[in-house]
């Protein structure tokens, strides 16, 4: 079958998996969206977002500068988090060697981490083995017992439901059921279940939502010391009368305290003023705002000019994350159409687009937490005093509006943001790594069919809320972090799936791929080695157009 008969049968059958239905409501009215005509209004004029330049300073030396470095994204070392790379504008070649260092090391310890998993499980296996044939020798022992003496059971008799080892965990009525088969198939079958149980256990399912707030996704509890560490440093530094913003954010780049995550993203979203005696004052007055404009606009959602909007959003908020029983939950989903309504009807350029939906999520749940001390994910908000409740969805609310004032283009008619985005995506991968550029093309990939939805729900649909609670806490930290910097995570997160892209030999197997990457389990470690490799690109390319574009 020929490239465009494949193509057309992969969008018949995946049209509701596509961001091509994404409708604008109030406002702007928007066409339906067609990922494979659109590509082509993308002109190739068009230039990636401006960058702030910056006057790099003489030679600073690479110990000095690795010293100070060398621990941000290293994950198990106490570390200041990239305090001075951020207050200092380096030598390029500098930043390029460390960062490039940082991720050859990480990539060495894993594969040491492999072999010590290899030489441990040959040697558990050898054990194994020996065990094997003493059990065995055993079984023939008893074999000739039970024969000697005579089996009175009745196979027949048995239905109670187990769990058999020979059906994989299936239920077996009773014995008769089970797979019969010669006495080697059986040893075998015992010496695989030996070595099953001599195996470690696999790790537990990590939530979806749960403790990745404190950076912990091994499901233990306990704070390790340099957890602790951090958190106390994020303690002084918010004690203070007057928070240093700057600081604040050179500490937040890799990843924040569950405890303190809430008043930190109020700081560096803007929403709170760093002067410590104002805040609740400031905090009084933007609730009371919003509830006004609860009792001003709410009730005009089924007014004609109105209902349209509504309707949309009354449709996307059950499908907002809807693995996560928070979610479901009626007066969760009520005030999600609160937020989004008023945000829609104050915003008549853009209006409620599809996908800003998911946007709120992540500072619901950073919001619950500061009234909460267990896990969130199945919490029933219902026990939640009404004034927590109402302070939770005013933050939400205006936080989430601080984050759209950024990115606001992306929304706007025709989408401007998020076609310069792809465009530049597109342009930056096919530098960085021109084998995946290059296979794109041979199957006809357009970078538009996968990538709008990673500028549209900023990689929402892609990761696990926990990862991108995780990774707001850097693009909080970042400048121009949701407009700018995620175009670098966007080109890192395509190539560190290489070697995947490049198995797929036709279009609509790398399509399914794109749009199903396997990052269920992702934790704090993949999304810290991705946001390294983001930052080193961004040095790359950010203040260098003649590399950035061919």
């Amino acid at each position: 079958m020929s490239s465009d008969g494949n193509k057309k049968q992969f969008w018949k059958r995946n049209a509701a998996k596509v961001p091509g239905s994404i409708q604008h409501v109030y406002g702007a009215q928007h066409p339906p969206f067609d990922p494979l005509l659109h590509a082509n209004l993308i002109k190739a004029g068009n230039k990636p977002p401006p960058a702030t330049p910056g006057k790099p300073k003489k030679a600073t030396t690479f110990q000095e500068f690795e010293s100070i470095t060398s621990d941000a994204w290293d994950v198990g070392d106490d570390d200041d988090e990239l305090l001075a790379m951020a207050a200092q504008n380096l030598n390029i070649e500098v930043v390029m060697e460390t960062a490039n260092k940082v991720i050859e090391n990480h990539s060495k310890q894993q594969e040491r981490q492999r072999q010590d998993d290899t030489s441990e499980l040959e040697q558990r296996e050898e054990d194994t083995q020996e065990e094997v044939a003493e059990d065995e020798e055993e079984d023939e022992e008893d074999e000739d017992d039970r024969v000697g003496e005579g089996d009175l059971t009745s196979p027949e008799v048995s239905f109670a439901s187990q769990s058999s080892p020979y059906t994989d965990g299936r239920l077996v009525k009773s014995h008769s059921e089970a797979p019969i088969g010669s006495p080697k198939d059986a040893a075998g079958e015992r010496a695989a279940l030996h070595r099953q149980r001599s195996l470690p256990h696999r790790p537990p399912v990590i939530p979806l939502v749960a403790r990745m707030a404190d950076q912990n996704t091994s499901g233990t509890p306990a704070m390790t010391e340099r957890e602790a560490s951090r958190l106390d440093k994020f303690k002084q530094l918010l004690a203070g009368p007057n928070t240093d913003l700057e600081e604040l954010r050179k500490l937040s780049w890799s990843g924040i305290p569950r405890q303190v995550r809430p008043i930190t993203w109020k700081l560096l979203s803007g929403y709170l003023p760093a002067n410590a005696e104002r805040r609740d004052s400031v905090l009084q007055r933007k609730r009371q705002e919003y509830f006004g404009f609860i009792q001003q606009y709410y009730d005009s959602r089924n007014d004609e000019h109105h209902q349209d909007t509504y309707r949309q959003i009354h449709i996307d908020i059950p499908r907002t994350n809807p693995l996560i029983p928070l979610f479901q939950q009626a007066s969760v989903q009520e005030i999600f159409e609160r937020i989004l309504f008023i945000w829609a009807i104050r915003h008549p350029a853009s209006g409620y687009v599809q996908g800003i939906n998911d946007l709120v999520t992540p500072f619901f749940v950073v919001y619950v937490f500061e009234y909460i001390e267990e896990e969130v994910e199945n919490f029933d908000v219902s026990s939640l005093q009404e004034e927590a409740l109402r302070n939770i969805e005013a933050d939400s609310f205006w936080c989430m509006s601080k984050l759209l004032d950024g990115i606001q283009d992306n929304y706007t008619f025709a989408q401007p943001g998020i076609q310069r985005k792809v465009k530049a995506l597109e342009e930056l991968v096919s530098r960085i790594d021109e084998s995946v550029h290059r296979h794109m093309q041979q199957y006809e990939v357009e970078y538009l069919q996968f990538a709008f939805r990673w500028m549209n729900n900023l990689l929402m649909r892609e990761l696990p809320l926990r990862c991108t609670i995780r990774l707001w806490d850097t693009y909080q930290a970042e400048p121009e972090g949701f407009s700018h910097f995620h175009l670098y995570v966007c080109a890192a997160f395509l190539v560190r799936w290489r070697k995947e892209i490049l198995e797929e030999r036709d279009f609509q197997g790398l399509m399914i791929l794109l749009q199903n990457l396997p990052t269920m389990h992702w934790g704090n470690e993949e999304v810290s080695v991705l946001l390294a490799e983001a930052y080193r690109l961004k040095f790359a390319f950010a203040d260098a157009p003649n590399h950035y574009k061919r």
